[in-house]
């Protein structure tokens, strides 16, 4: 009996060639498109996503599905990404939307709709090892999302498919166009998960009230910036400074939404941080002996620096080898790597073992 695969599509190349190529190799693969909630002052896309996603399916020739989770993205989201904002701390919308939606909500579903399993286009690979899963980096490292994914367990691994993970992305668009498909030329998305193509801070305007305030340098006030929830541990752009205090640039050190003031540095040292606490970790597998080394993403696409985690009562804390810029609420993720030294950029064999949220 052929296994039934719900590919998540986007309407984007990625997911239109994982169907594809699961179509080729003998699944039985269904389409399934995911209405999400979009806010009425960015135009509307979703529609032709969807009708985009129609067309790769009738050129696959697989079933089409739509499945509406538009309530649980707002609240699960959208809502929970604005309320962070608002309390001065940089969430990641897309770890919330794959926990939430693509490995909660869509898994569920399609599991109910009776799916062996669920496939997306995300650049990522997983392989068993020693009777577990392991999450590891894509084949593209520019286009790597493991870091997005750290919070899967090992019941999501076990019933996703990464097609394309193993990949690179020319490799990807090449495809397409073997496969005919109607989106091949289509360039990549960008933005807000699945809401679209608008920058984070016309987006907070809408849901946070903001009225600008003073931007301070060692007690003394530099400039003005426009609301204290937009600017996050490192930000060197978004705010002004005096013509007098311009000669250099400043960076965030620190932010009070309280009194709507945020703080800066002229040194990018004085933002960096020695070690941080960590809320709400999720092991991939299971939790170490502590204390861990590991190889440590605090951003999307950043160099990893070397962390030990280590565990007081219940509070895990990571102790960088060298002052690291952390954001309070961005994921701090963790890798080890399969060959026999760390090393201190990204690579392919890295595993993903889990992560936590920086406080």
């Amino acid at each position: 009996m052929r296994q039934e695969i719900y590919v998540g599509l986007s309407g984007g190349v990625d997911s239109a060639v994982s169907a594809a190529l699961l179509k080729e190799q003998g699944y039985d693969v269904v389409g399934a498109f995911i209405k999400i909630w979009q806010p009425e002052f960015i135009e509307c896309t979703w529609r032709e996503e969807r009708l985009d996603a129609m067309r790769v399916c009738a050129a696959i020739g697989i079933p089409f599905r739509e499945v509406d989770f538009s309530q649980e993205y707002k609240t699960e989201v959208v809502e929970r990404m604005v309320r962070d904002y608002a309390r001065g701390v940089t969430p990641n919308p897309d770890v919330l939307c794959n926990l939430r939606i693509k490995f909660g909500s869509f898994a569920q579903w399609a599991k109910r709709e009776g799916a062996h399993g669920i496939a997306t286009g995300h650049y990522a690979r997983k392989r068993e090892v020693g009777g577990h899963m392991e999450l590891l980096r894509a084949h593209d490292l520019a286009k790597d999302q493991s870091y997005f994914l750290y919070r899967m367990t090992q019941l999501d691994l076990a019933r996703t498919m990464f097609p394309i993970g193993g990949m690179l992305k020319s490799e990807v668009r090449a495809l397409a166009h073997k496969f005919n498909l109607p989106i091949a030329q289509k360039p990549d998305s960008q933005g807000l998960c699945f809401v679209g193509e608008v920058s984070m801070v016309d987006f907070l305007k809408r849901f946070i009230p903001l009225s600008p305030g003073v931007v301070l340098c060692g007690g003394k006030v530099v400039g003005e910036h426009e609301g204290a929830p937009l600017y996050t541990i490192g930000q060197r752009h978004g705010f002004s400074v005096s013509q007098d205090s311009a000669s250099h640039p400043y960076y965030v050190v620190g932010t009070d939404t309280i009194q709507n003031r945020i703080y800066v540095s002229a040194h990018r040292q004085d933002a960096e941080r020695s070690a941080v606490t960590l809320t709400d970790i999720h092991w991939v597998y299971r939790e170490p002996k502590i204390p861990h080394s590991v190889q440590a993403q605090a951003r999307y696409h950043e160099r990893t620096v070397g962390a030990t985690i280590t565990k007081d009562d219940n509070t895990f804390a990571a102790t960088f080898d060298r002052p690291h810029m952390a954001s309070p609420g961005q994921s701090l993720v963790f890798y080890a790597s399969s060959s026999s030294t760390q090393v201190e950029v990204p690579h392919e064999d890295d595993v993903c073992v889990g992560g936590g949220l920086i406080r």
